[in-house]
């Protein structure tokens, strides 16, 4: 079964289809390339994108390769269970939308730290926003990359790791290329290519799988039942529903996913991308339409997997439930549909890079080069050349990263990206536009209060080591080697502990310290995030 599993598909067809898209998003890249002839050009696109292309670009943006890879194997293997990842995601726009797209578009110029630092002190606060940037990023690449490498062990037969190290750093590469050339340009351009192919591609598999069983999704359903030999899958309680541990650990999951999206770096600045608060909200209402229509075909999507490809086929993969899609796409349309499906996963794992890879630059060079280490005393070309060099740097970190993430599951690590955001972000967000007592000690205790408590907890989880397969023996966590536990903590996911905590520090901080409030700078702070007034404008050619 693995062998039939490892050699689906024709490998230069998957090859060729997928230089097809690089072509042409290189093409688009180096047209964009020569409007980059500013800070706001590089950083923000020029602010000139439309709020439908920009809802375009925020979902291709968050429909990484955790959604159509993981979500479609979760829930080819674990059903319901699965599916509530798709659930949280697509809930957790809701929080953007009423609370942080309009109100940051209009207070910030090209990262969060802007509007964190708009009546708090420079420096501190930059540093700590930067800081937990930097961490989301990092464990958002991991995934990406941990995704390409199982997908390439799966479609072009290469399954010794140092082969699958040599795709990773090829698509690394290719990255680094796409944001040197285009900058935020370049990268929405391509975000806004991949996410159409992506919903396509997703929506022609969807009707294929319901044509095949006349559009009768109950079939659908029992044909899964069938082929996993129970109905299980149908119910609440596969995966989180064992023990209680595992039912509070769906609660810290569920917590992270809905909430984390609102601090999510790359997420955020893409709402400095458009001219107005007007489009920044139409962007989010735009995206939203997009992301649920895509979740809808994740359901069909993962139990037709289930029925049509079978649990035992998918876990045999090289790539595990990553596989899922892939190998439905092959059940279906054999090398051809593969070959797009590949190339569209493929391009999902670029793009999304990609976008994380220009917030991570921008973070390090506005806030902690510009800002910190030069005082503000340096020119927007100066700021922009630095930011490149850490395009360079953080595609090498994102390699050997995801060199060594090669192997893990993404959805999972998608969802400590996002636990960190809602702990380490969110709540100095909400605190510095809603609460006008609020002040540097408390943005600081809960940025690194939310952060630290956050890495250390993910440590010392179960993720990390210790955690045994009931049946197999075998070890689910990322240290492979079962005599290795140094885990403490229960839970996969420390939401439901690190986030009410960040908020907590946030008030306990912010009441501790004998800095003044500055109630002329909150009132300046509200009146410009509700109006627009003083809010950065489109640049213009």
């Amino acid at each position: 079964m693995a062998a039939e599993a490892t050699n689906v598909g024709n490998t230069w067809i998957n090859i060729g289809i997928f230089a097809a898209f690089v072509v042409v998003t290189l093409v688009v890249v180096f047209r964009v390339s020569g409007q980059n002839k500013s800070a706001a050009d590089f950083y923000a696109g020029g602010r000139s994108f439309t709020g439908t292309q920009n809802g375009t670009a925020i979902a291709g943006d968050y429909l990484s390769a955790a959604s159509f890879l993981g979500i479609a194997g979760a829930i080819a293997l674990q059903g319901y269970d699965g599916f509530l990842y798709s659930i949280g995601f697509l809930v957790a726009w809701l929080v953007a939308l009423l609370l942080v797209a309009e109100l940051l578009r209009n207070t910030g110029k090209f990262t969060m730290a802007d509007v964190l630092s708009f009546r708090l002190q420079q420096r501190p606060v930059r540093l700590a926003a930067a800081l937990s940037t930097l961490a989301v990023v990092f464990f958002y690449l991991l995934a990406q990359m941990a995704g390409a490498g199982g997908l390439v062990a799966l479609l072009l037969g290469v399954t010794d790791l140092a082969g699958q190290g040599v795709v990773i750093a090829v698509v690394g590469a290719l990255m680094i290329l796409y944001v040197l050339v285009g900058g935020m340009k370049g990268t929405t351009w391509v975000q806004i290519i991949k996410a159409t192919l992506l919903i396509v591609g997703a929506g022609v598999m969807t009707v294929w799988v319901l044509v095949l069983h006349g559009f009768d999704l109950s079939g659908l359903m029992q044909a899964a039942v069938d082929k996993a030999g129970t109905d299980a899958i149908l119910e609440p309680g596969v995966k989180y529903g064992v023990s209680d541990v595992t039912k509070i650990d769906f609660l810290s999951l569920a917590l992270a996913l809905v909430l984390g999206t609102a601090g999510l770096p790359h997420v955020l600045t893409r709402f400095y991308t458009v001219p107005s608060a007007k489009d920044a909200r139409k962007s989010v209402v735009v995206a939203i339409w997009l992301i649920g229509l895509f979740y809808l075909f994740t359901l069909v999507l993962g139990y037709g997997a289930g029925a049509l490809v079978g649990p035992e086929v998918i876990k045999a993969a090289p790539g595990g439930a990553n596989s899922a899609a892939p190998l439905l796409a092959f059940a279906l349309g054999g090398e051809i549909l593969l070959g797009v499906i590949a190339a569209v996963a493929f391009a999902t794992i670029l793009a999304v890079v990609a976008g994380l890879t220009i917030t991570a630059a921008t973070s390090f060079a506005h806030d902690i080069y510009a800002s910190i280490i030069k005082k503000g005393e340096v020119s927007p070309d100066g700021e922009v050349k630095v930011a490149r060099w850490t395009v360079v740097v953080i595609g090498a970190v994102a390699i050997v990263g995801g060199i060594f993430a090669n192997g893990q599951n993404i959805a999972f690590l998608v969802a400590l990206a996002f636990c960190i955001a809602a702990a380490a972000n969110l709540p100095t967000i909400i605190y510095s536009l809603f609460w006008k007592r609020f002040n540097t000690s408390g943005a600081l205790w809960s940025m690194y209060g939310g952060l630290i408590s956050t890495v250390v907890l993910i440590i010392f989880s179960p993720v990390v080591s210790g955690k045994v397969d009931p049946v197999t023996g075998a070890s689910l966590s990322m240290i492979k080697d079962t005599s290795v536990d140094f885990h403490w903590f229960p839970l996969d996911n420390p939401g439901i502990v690190t986030i009410p905590l960040a908020f907590v520090l946030g008030v306990v901080g912010t009441y501790l310290s004998k800095e003044q409030s500055h109630p002329e700078k909150y009132a300046e702070m509200e009146v410009r995030s509700l109006t627009g007034a003083g809010a950065e404008k489109a640049t213009s050619h």
